[in-house]
């Protein structure tokens, strides 16, 4: 049982502007530091000086360390997170067009409603449950309409698809069974099924870091995606087996983006923001030489 009890004090920013400086920051703009820490938070930029740490147990940093590295780290993270943002908004999106579509065209226009479409019960009833909570939230013009207009327990599919969350999508299409239709929605992108369910759930877990503006580019997942074995068939050598780092997910990302977003430039965008800023590999999963690989060139 823990015993100890909380006892450290607030302190000002001027009084935690010394405390870089004491354990070896450079800080050579202390009003250009203080407005930093007056709008993003020293416990929250405390993240992003760790690496730059000799010594964390007197929390003494590295010589040469400086405000301006620090802040420029956690600006990177921050324009990372927005471009995953940007990519799983388009991923999202079109995989729930396609569920949507394939099961409305196999099953009819309340497919979501039929038990026999979830490999376990228990799990389809907990989705349907969840579902009507997000369609009964929604203050959509058109859930209104057709909720008052019609006397079905849910809107048809291709309606609900749109106010559904990306952790609800997951859920569902993980349990459907393994119909035609299960795989013609991994077929769009090129993968298999068991691939899109895994990625989906991990996709889920990264969009909720991105989305509670949280450290993202060093961060070890807990939900890790199932890497390929035989299609893309030039992924499978790409990937970091046994990594929970971020490049796995950059990796299955660009490879989604030029499906559903070929004109976004996604990955040469994301390629751009790498180039900007050290480091990289040791803390993001990236393998030596990544940048001469033919996935990551224009």
């Amino acid at each position: 049982m823990v015993t100890r009890t909380f006892s450290k004090l607030a302190t000002t920013h001027a009084e935690q502007v010394a405390l870089l400086r004491l354990r070896g920051m450079s800080v050579p703009d202390e009003a250009r530091a203080t407005f930093y820490l007056q709008h993003l938070n020293y416990y929250r930029l405390a993240a992003y000086w760790l690496p730059f740490e000799a010594d964390h147990t007197t929390h003494a940093f590295r010589p040469g360390t400086d405000f301006d590295s620090v802040l420029g780290l956690y600006v990177f993270d921050r324009e990372l997170r927005l471009l995953l943002l940007d990519a799983i908004e388009r991923i999202e999106v079109s995989v729930r067009s396609r569920w949507a579509y394939e099961l409305a065209h196999a099953y009819g226009p309340h497919a979501h409603l039929d038990p026999l479409l979830g490999r376990s019960l228990p799990h389809w009833h907990v989705n349907v449950r969840k579902l009507k909570e997000e369609v009964h939230r929604s203050d959509e013009t058109f859930i209104k309409h057709l909720r008052s207009t019609y006397s079905e327990t849910l809107p048809p599919i291709w309606a609900v698809c749109e106010v559904m969350s990306l952790g609800l999508l997951s859920r569902w299409y993980g349990n459907l069974p393994a119909t035609p239709v299960r795989r013609a929605i991994a077929f769009t992108y090129a993968i298999d099924d068991l691939v899109l369910a895994s990625w989906l759930h991990h996709l889920s877990t990264v969009r909720n870091v991105c989305a509670h503006h949280s450290r993202l580019w060093n961060r070890d997942f807990t939900v890790t995606p199932k890497q390929p074995r035989t299609k893309p068939v030039t992924m499978a050598a790409l990937w970091q087996r046994g990594s929970r780092r971020i490049y796995n997910t950059l990796l299955l990302v660009s490879h989604l983006m030029e499906v559903v977003a070929p004109e976004s430039s996604w990955r040469k965008r994301l390629v751009e923001l790498l180039a900007r800023q050290e480091p990289r590999p040791p803390t993001m999963g990236f393998p030596p030489g990544w940048q001469r690989l033919a996935h990551w060139q224009p």
